[in-house]
Parts: C-alpha cells; structure tokens; sequence
C-alpha cells in the first residue's frame, strides 16, 4: 500500500538519508498558564503525564537524559541520528542566554542533529526567535507551537490564555527565519461542530507551517477536563467516525505540510475517554486502509483560495 500522506518518517529519511529518532528531554521548565503570570490551572485538558516519556526526568541533566535516551533508541533501532525533543511544558519560557546553554548543551552530542522545541505562542519574541535562526544555520531546527484551535470561543472554554491572533503573531515573526515550524491541534472540542474541525484543515493550509502534529481530544485523570466530562458528559469522536473525519482532513490538507502525528495516545492508567482499545500501529494501518477504500490522499480536496 502506497503511503496517501506526506509523513514525517518518509520527510526525514529523505532528508538526512536515514532514520532518525527523537530523543525527549524536560529541562524543567513551567508554563505561563501554571505559574500565575496567566493562570494556576493551566488548559483544561493538559497532564503532562499524558505524553511525557517515562525517560524524561528533570532531576538529571539535558546531557544525562540524552544519554540515556540515545542508549535505549540505539539499541531497540540501530539509530545512529537523533533529534533532542524538548517536550513537556513551554520550551521558549526562560531568559534568552538560559535557552542558549540548554539547547547548546543538547547540541553538544554529536550524533544530535537538531532540535524540536515544544512551546506556546506566547512564550516567544525576537530574542528568541533570533537565537533559534542562528542555530538553524547549523543544525535542523524545529519549533513547534500549540495552537490547538482556530476559534477564540474554544481558545477560551478550554482555558488557554491567548486568542488566536497571538498564535499568527508569532507566525510571522518566525517566518523566514531558516526555522522549521510546527503546529499542534487538538479536534474534537465540543464547543466545535465536525464542520468548523474541518476548516481548519483549510486554515492550516493557507498558513506558512511546515509540519502538523493533530490529536483528537482524550479526557485524562487529574485535569479540569475531567471534572467538566464528569458533569456533563459530551460527544467524543469512537473509532470509526475519527477514521472517517482524520482521511476527510487529510484530503483537504495541502500536501507540502508534513504529518508528524495523526491521533493521540495516553496511557491507559490515566485516559478516561474515548477508549478505542487500539494499539498505534493499528490505528495508523487503518487510517491508510480507510485513505484507500474512499480514494483519498493528502490535498485531494485542498481548497484553493483566488488571490485578491
């Protein structure tokens, strides 16, 4: 079968001429929406535990958990190239010259090739955005914004902190910089109809990212999100309809936007709902079947804006 989608693992073979693995690390930082400078509760939905490798220990250092995860994906895979993935929490939120010794420090390994910085869009300014610029003359650079949703109204409900002309402000300032840019969503808010999840397949299109991470909306133990389901229960996309939904995004998806991820995963001991009870492996094998039953593939659908 014949890959329907631009896939993050096809993009960076092509590109460095191997597999290469990410490495995730937390250096310990916080977030804005935590810490009192937005709010205390953070979003709605977040526990960083939902994603956060166990590997991932801000007790040791960035170089010590590069080690050890470069030890463990060597190897499993026989990985010889890596990517330093700055994962849990808001990757941006520190002083400049703070930044530049941990993201230098990661770079020091030299089997690292890059770096993906997971942040928020309020977290960054030309500081910073000048700083990862004069890496990316080096090294692969990443960084990847939650933008999460196009919808003030759902910005809102899930308590995030910002409006979405903060998500474009910090687009444009990281344009045409030699930085790659990334961009997570999250689909399935009920404060959304499937229609509007749709159209921001058509929003991401027009916009100048290079990668798209989607996730479909888990409710997670231990978040306010869990006391608002609990209360008032909501719809959540079961298995076949998010198939039918993620093959109808992807058709309308234009094509030069790289998919890193196409769902979301949490460990059973702390997801609520939905529970599909698939392994990751099923769930992308189906995707690519349901992709071919209905002639489907990346940008088939793409809608095509007339310039003014």
């Amino acid at each position: 079968m014949s890959q329907r989608y631009n896939s993050f693992g096809s993009y960076i073979r092509k590109k460095f001429g191997t597999n290469v693995y990410k490495v995730s690390v937390d250096a310990g930082f916080t977030c804005p929406n935590r810490d009192g400078t937005i709010g205390t509760s953070g979003c709605i939905y977040c526990n960083n535990g939902s994603f956060r490798p166990s590997s991932c220990k801000p007790t040791l250092s960035i170089s010590e958990q590069i080690r050890n995860g470069i030890i463990y994906i060597r190897k499993r895979y026989k990985a010889e190239k890596f990517l330093v993935y700055f994962q849990p929490y808001t990757n941006t939120y520190a002083p400049v010259e703070e930044l530049e010794h941990l993201y230098r420090e990661a770079l020091s390994e030299s089997s690292v090739t890059g770096l993906a910085i997971g942040t928020r869009p309020d977290c960054v300014d030309e500081e910073k955005i000048t700083l990862l610029q004069n890496l990316a003359e080096r090294y692969f650079i990443l960084i990847e914004y939650g933008m999460q949703s196009i919808y003030d109204r759902t910005l809102e409900f899930i308590n995030r902190g910002h409006d979405y002309n903060i998500f474009l402000k910090a687009l444009d300032l990281t344009t045409n910089r030699g930085i790659f840019i990334g961009v997570h969503v999250i689909v399935g808010f009920p404060t959304e109809s499937k229609e509007e999840m749709l159209l921001m397949a058509d929003e991401v299109s027009h916009i100048p990212i290079d990668f798209l991470k989607i996730h479909q909306l888990q409710v997670i133990k231990d978040t306010p999100l869990e006391i608002i389901y609990k209360e008032n229960p909501f719809h959540f996309f079961d298995y076949e309809e998010y198939l039918d939904f993620i093959t109808e995004f992807i058709g309308r998806l234009s094509p030069r936007i790289v998919l890193q991820r196409l769902f979301a995963t949490a460990p059973d001991n702390i997801l609520i709902a939905p529970r599909w009870d698939k392994s990751r492996q099923g769930i992308l094998r189906d995707i690519e079947k349901r992709l071919e039953f209905k002639d489907i593939y990346q940008g088939k659908n793409m809608k095509v804006y007339a310039k003014i």
